[in-house]
């Protein structure tokens, strides 16, 4: 994906190796590593997924600079097909609306400009603050899925899948592309 999308409050363009020591050092905050696991480079896996073609990585701007990063992946088979996202800011703009914006943003992309009808997100079930963003973008939740995600301790943790169906995008208007 080569387009940059606009939202009311961030701009989502193409995550370009220049961006990896900022993703990664928002990463590796612990309110975000809490809930995205990874191991000890960061950055390594940060540019492995720039150069993943089933994975388009969005840097995630907020005046004039980068907070974070959206990431989306297709389901291409005929009968299956939807999108997944994830996303991840920088603590320091917690609370202000932005992943709401940057969720619903990519969310409108992929329902209008990609002709997905039909999202799915799975934060972990006890991250409340990613649910209620989630929630109000449109997104329901499904069910859980048990031991879904090893934690950094090793353990395994319940997430909850969420789906959106394009018709239940709050919103669906707002900024154009």
């Amino acid at each position: 994906m080569r387009s940059t999308l606009h939202g009311t409050l961030v701009t989502l363009r193409p995550a370009t190796t220049a961006d990896v020591p900022v993703l990664a050092a928002i990463r590796a905050t612990p309110e975000v590593r809490r809930w995205w696991r990874g191991g000890s480079d960061l950055s390594g896996e940060i540019a492995e997924d720039l150069r993943d073609p089933g994975t388009h990585t969005l840097a995630v701007v907020h005046r004039g600079r980068v907070v974070g990063a959206i990431q989306w992946s297709p389901e291409e088979e005929p009968d299956y097909r939807h999108a997944g996202i994830d996303v991840f800011l920088d603590p320091a703009v917690h609370g202000r609306g932005l992943g709401t914006d940057a969720v619903r943003t990519l969310a409108r992309h992929l329902c209008s400009e990609q002709g997905h009808h039909r999202l799915v997100i799975d934060p972990a079930v006890d991250n409340r603050a990613a649910i209620h963003c989630y929630t109000k973008v449109g997104f329901r939740p499904v069910g859980v899925m048990r031991r879904y995600e090893r934690g950094p301790d090793g353990s395994w943790h319940d997430n909850l899948l969420m789906d959106l169906l394009a018709e239940e995008l709050a919103d669906p208007a707002g900024p154009t592309p």
